[in-house]
This record gives C-alpha cells, sequence and structure tokens, in this order.
C-alpha cells in the first residue's frame, strides 16, 4: 500500500508540474538594456519567463529601485536624474509598459527592453518599431490581438504578404479594406526608408491595437527584422 501512495504522489507531482508547463511559465524571454534610444547597446541575454520584468533583470544586472520596487533608479551604477531629465524606461514587446517591473510577469516570447534616455523633449513613447516582428507576435500582457497588412499599391504585394506571414496576419490587402478596430495594422507604402510605430486611436492604453507604417523593403524585413531591432523608429 505505502509503495502504491508513493507512486500515486509521483504521478500527482508529474501532472502538476505538466500543468505548469501547459500555463505558459516556462520557456524563454529576452532582455535587453540599452542608451540613449537604443543607439548603445548594454546588455542582450535571454532570460526565464515566468519571472517579474524586475527578478528577470536582476538577475542580469546591479538594480536599485524604489517605491517598492515600482520605479528602476539604477541598472548597473547608470543612474537617473530628474534634474538631468534622464531615466530608465522599459518596453514589452515594443509597448512602454503601463506598470512597474515588479508587476509584470514575462510570457516565453517577451522582449524586455530597458532603455536610458533624455525626457527633456518626449516623455512618452507608447509603441517603439525595435522590438518587430513584436507586438504582433505575442502581443501584450499575455493578449495577442489579430493582426492586419494593407499595402498603397499592387506593386508592394509580395512584400505585403511576406510580413503577413512573418506576424500570422488575418487579411493582407490593399489600402481602403477595412481593418477590425481589435487589430493590431501593418501598412506598407512606397518609397523610404521608414519606420514608424503608434497606438491606432485616441485614448491609448498600453495593449490597445497599434499600427506600424514602413516604407522599404518589406520582404527583406520580413527575412531580417534586425534591420530595426532595437529603435525607437527607423532610420
Amino acid at each position: 500500500m505505502m509503495l502504491l501512495r508513493l507512486a500515486g504522489l509521483a504521478l500527482a507531482a508529474l501532472l502538476l508540474a505538466a500543468c505548469a508547463g501547459a500555463g505558459g511559465t516556462g520557456g524563454k524571454a529576452s532582455l535587453w538594456v540599452t542608451r540613449d534610444r537604443g543607439s548603445r547597446v548594454l546588455l542582450l541575454r535571454n532570460v526565464e519567463a515566468g519571472q517579474t520584468a524586475l527578478q528577470a533583470l536582476e538577475t542580469a544586472t546591479e538594480v536599485e529601485t524604489r517605491y517598492g520596487g515600482r520605479f528602476v533608479q539604477s541598472i548597473d551604477g547608470v543612474e537617473g536624474s530628474a534634474s538631468a531629465r534622464r531615466d530608465w524606461f522599459y518596453f514589452v514587446n515594443g509597448i512602454e509598459a503601463d506598470r512597474g517591473a515588479a508587476e509584470y510577469k514575462l510570457r516565453p516570447g517577451d522582449v524586455e527592453w530597458w532603455d536610458y534616455r533624455s525626457w527633456a523633449v518626449r516623455m512618452q513613447e507608447p509603441v517603439v518599431v525595435g522590438a518587430f516582428p513584436e507586438p504582433f507576435v505575442h502581443g501584450y500582457d499575455g493578449d495577442r490581438r489579430p493582426a492586419a497588412v494593407r499595402y498603397a499599391d499592387a506593386a508592394l504585394v509580395s512584400g505585403a504578404r511576406a510580413i503577413g506571414r512573418l506576424i500570422g496576419a488575418a487579411s493582407v490587402a490593399r489600402v481602403g479594406r477595412p481593418v477590425p478596430r481589435s487589430a493590431n495594422l501593418f501598412i506598407l507604402r512606397a518609397g523610404g526608408p521608414r519606420a514608424v510605430a503608434g497606438p491606432r486611436f485616441s485614448g491609448y492604453e498600453a495593449g490597445d491595437p497599434v499600427s506600424f507604417v514602413f516604407a522599404g523593403d518589406a520582404a527583406r524585413l520580413a527575412r531580417d527584422p534586425t534591420m530595426i531591432r532595437r529603435r525607437y523608429r527607423w532610420p
């Protein structure tokens, strides 16, 4: 009887572990630390998903916080300064976070990006292009929105389809075809090079629908998203 009981307990433990894995707490996320809108890379590392953004940062750097961990004051001795109007800001999947790093739980595939920059001219950067193909692929806070691709003229259709495959778009069509209000939108235009991102609608909150506008070689971007990696906008 004792052996049967032990076997039953072992099986229960295995089932619990399997359920935990199904919940998406395993796997890896990416951690980036940069300065000046991504122009200088300080750290690139894979971290464990399932922990908070602050815990992940603390595994790789020396961190000083304020307000119970809700505000990161210093990373590896680089300290924010109200007088100099420079601080650390962080994004998840290219979206400026709406909560303290101690409150955001990383999911597999997430990109956690810390950037030390001036806020003298512009305080907020709600959406940036530099984590592409995020937030199309993994969304924000575990919520992945449907995606749509729209292209400005027929000469762009091949590149638009390549982007659509990369981001799992529900539709790829000419500009003018309606896009659901709930969808993230990628717009491909002629000319370039240029890539900018922002909210689709006013009253934006983190995780709401976003739009990317890209002009350039979309097929190349689909093959190599690193061409706009770690930039707020491109070039």
